[in-house]
């Protein structure tokens, strides 16, 4: 197959979401418009505090844990699902400084044709069990109960997503449309064993999994699990990958399913110290999900960012271009590529930063830099990389 062009378009999904962002223009933007999530007036009504409510969940990738499971009877991938829907709202929380008093609510929808209470009672269980990890962090979550609907008519296997909410201060937070030019643009690899992981994160996160599905694994398992995909999309994008979940990866000492399986990794240790030293000098923080490498483009003001130092490729995304041909310039704009979460500060701090990261063993360095967009009221991205030079707006 020749080098494929806008496979995410073809797979049914857009990485910008246009017509999402579209149909929230006339809708309040909060209290701070530049911020990460949406802040808004404190439930309690404190003039000096505000509240943050969020949702977010682990996407298709619980899909791929179903497969793998059917493949291998092992039930605890669920288990690291779970994890992916509790830090893709946990960590979108970190880029507004809220690090504290944190309550959680499990949103899940199955067909109980292919779910059963086994699989259900080991994700609700797993809610849990990793907010008391998240807990022993230094955060203060706290688990609210939630929903488990049967909605076989409109699930095919299940959805895992949360809920969260928080408070906190007004003159805490984070707010991007701080970032200035001459910031650099420090980045937090995603891949490897931090001090806190209990295994090898192959740093694939929870974005971009439906192109890594389809992309990677075999057209063998089309007829098998016709519940693991969009009935509407083209037959030559289903499944049109070179690998079997259980085939080994000897440089990772994983397999196909394991790899991309890898539960996305926090970043709260590590923020939360940076964010004890050097809070007020942080101008913004950015969690590399919807959009990879080019989601911040939705943050700061007339802005041209440049990335000309990124981190080695991690294996799990050479794989997933070679074997589904993407064009390199897709791969940066669907997967996080390395790193995924960036910080963006005056150099000056930078080495005290990256030596927080090192010590909880992920690796972390200057990626990038800020200046002035050449085009007015419009941001700008540049990446530079072993693959190409890609221009983003």
């Amino acid at each position: 197959m020749a080098e494929n062009n806008n496979l995410y378009r073809k797979l049914g999904v857009s990485s910008k979401k246009e017509d999402v962002h579209n149909a929230l223009k006339s809708i309040d933007k909060g209290l701070y418009p530049g911020a990460f999530c949406k802040i808004v007036n404190d439930i309690d009504n404190r003039e000096d505090y505000c509240s943050i409510f969020h949702s977010d969940g682990a996407g298709t990738k619980a899909s791929l844990a179903y497969m793998y499971y059917k493949e291998t009877d092992d039930i605890s991938v669920f288990k690291g699902i779970v994890r992916d829907a509790m830090v893709m709202n946990l960590d979108d929380f970190l880029c507004v400084g809220a690090i504290g008093n944190i309550f959680f609510s499990n949103n899940l929808g199955r067909n109980s044709q292919f779910i059963n209470a086994d699989v259900i009672k080991t994700i609700i269980l797993e809610y849990y069990d990793y907010s008391e990890k998240l807990s022993s962090f230094g955060l203060n979550i706290k688990m609210c109960g939630g929903e488990t609907a049967d909605m076989g008519d409109i699930v095919k296997t299940v959805a895992v997503d949360a809920s969260a909410f928080t408070t906190m201060k007004r003159e805490d937070i984070i707010d991007a449309s701080n970032i200035k030019p001459k910031d650099v643009i420090i980045g937090l690899a995603s891949y490897g064993k931090a001090s806190y992981e209990e295994e090898f994160n192959s740093g694939i996160g929870s974005n971009g999994l439906t192109l890594a599905r389809h992309g990677i694994l075999s057209h063998d398992y089309y007829k098998k699990y016709p519940e693991c995909f969009d009935q509407n999309i083209d037959e030559k994008y289903v499944f049109f990958g070179r690998y079997k979940l259980t085939d080994m990866i000897d440089e990772l000492k994983l397999n196909i399913g394991k790899t991309l399986l890898s539960p996305t990794r926090t970043y709260a240790p590590v923020v939360i110290d940076i964010l004890k030293e050097y809070r007020k000098d942080i101008h913004g923080i950015i969690h590399n999900t919807g959009g990879g490498q080019t989601k911040i483009l939705k943050f700061g003001k007339n802005i041209k960012y440049v990335k000309n130092n990124l981190f080695p490729i991690p294996k799990v995304f050479e794989l997933i271009q070679r074997s589904s041909e993407t064009q390199w310039r897709e791969m940066f704009s669907v997967f996080n590529m390395g790193h995924r979460m960036e910080i963006l500060c005056n150099n000056s701090i930078a080495p005290e930063i990256i030596d927080i990261a090192k010590k909880y063993k992920i690796d972390s360095k200057i990626i990038g830099y800020c200046e002035k967009s050449p085009i007015p009221s419009k941001n700008m991205l540049e990446v530079k990389s072993e693959f190409g030079s890609f221009t983003y707006d």
